[in-house]
């Protein structure tokens, strides 16, 4: 049996998209075990994917060498006898354990100069695979292999127990069509659509009819409740109350789900809920949300995509300039008649 370690992104929305890179490895090597080396706050992501045998907790902070560390977790996994490792992040830490953990084939992009850790390095034509998908679904073919198209899209699927679980939980009930709504973005404040026009939005849905749910981590809250004080006192803030495995639940209950482009994002579109994708600082042309009822908003400004935290024009127009008006247009054309909770539902 092929035994294959996977070493994972950091953040929860490329941990989703590596996942058609999973299904191609399954494809290639069938009955094959797939371990997946990755930060802890991940592991409700990875338990949700079929693919993956076991998620293996990844405790260095990122940025850090801690090359000690590193060096015995490696000599504690030589015990699995990996055949292959796939190093995803383009970083020299990141292929340092697969090396330590005498893993015969190492496998990732060149990335910073990391030739003598990985012995199948690659180089990324950027052209050829302008998605990140791509770049991390070609790392599961043969060396010269190109990958199948059309890709897989990420497929997640919730069952009916887990979902009533998580709703009995937070006490939510499902007598209203449902908007999820996703206001952080980890990576910075330049992916995050301003909080008036988020909560201007909440009260047109809620006349509506719709119930308006807030999801995220502890670190959205804040941002939350200011959306809950500009006049949606009816709308239910759950950022910090809840773990990943209850947010793809809730996710999966929404007619409706408006998000920055965020890992939560990348969840709704693997759920294939009906949504509204904000786009400023960062490119839909390099992670889109891969779902066909997902529908981008943006602004087609000089300035972005920027990539950066925080607006370097200081004018942050490719946000600001993003009106609930037009947001409101588009939602018009993504909400869904389907039942109270749709296609994530197994």
């Amino acid at each position: 049996m092929q035994k294959i370690l996977v070493i994972a992104p950091s953040w929860v929305g490329d941990c989703m998209l590596m996942q058609p890179m999973l299904m191609r490895l399954k494809q290639r090597h069938p009955g094959c075990q797939i371990d997946v080396l990755a930060p802890s706050w991940t592991a409700g992501l990875l338990n949700a994917l079929p693919e993956v045998n076991q998620a293996i907790v990844n405790p260095f902070p990122h940025g850090a060498l801690q090359l000690k560390e590193r060096f015995r977790l490696g000599v504690a996994l030589r015990a699995a006898h990996y055949d292959q490792a796939i190093v995803l992040p383009n970083s020299l830490k990141s292929a340092l354990v697969p090396f330590f953990a005498n893993i015969p084939l190492r496998t990732g992009f060149v990335g910073e100069l990391r030739y003598g850790l990985l012995n199948d390095a690659r180089k990324l034509d950027k052209r050829v695979l302008p998605l990140m998908v791509e770049r991390f679904a070609q790392l599961a073919e043969p060396r010269d292999g190109a990958i199948p198209r059309p890709l897989a899209n990420p497929k997640l699927t919730v069952s009916t127990g887990q979902r009533d679980t998580t709703l009995k939980k937070l006490s939510l009930v499902l007598d209203q069509p449902v908007a999820v709504f996703c206001p952080g973005a980890e990576y910075g404040p330049a992916k995050r659509w301003p909080v008036a026009y988020f909560a201007e939005t909440a009260q047109r849905l809620h006349d509506s009819g719709y119930a308006v749910w807030l999801i995220g981590s502890a670190k959205d809250k804040e941002v939350a409740e200011k959306i809950v004080a500009l006049g949606n006192q009816s709308a239910r803030n759950l950022c910090g109350s809840t773990d990943l495995t209850d947010a793809i639940a809730l996710l999966s209950c929404a007619q409706l789900v408006i998000s920055n482009d965020s890992g939560l994002m990348h969840l709704a579109a693997a759920l294939d809920r009906p949504m509204i994708a904000l786009f400023g600082s960062s490119s839909p042309q390099f992670t889109p949300p891969l779902s066909a009822a997902a529908q981008v908003v943006r602004l087609d400004i000089a300035c972005s995509p920027c990539f950066k935290r925080e607006c370097p024009l200081g004018h942050f127009n490719c946000m600001n300039q993003l009106t609930p008006d037009r947001v409101w247009e588009k939602l018009m054309t993504v909400k869904s008649d389907s039942p109270l909770c749709g296609s994530g539902e197994t």
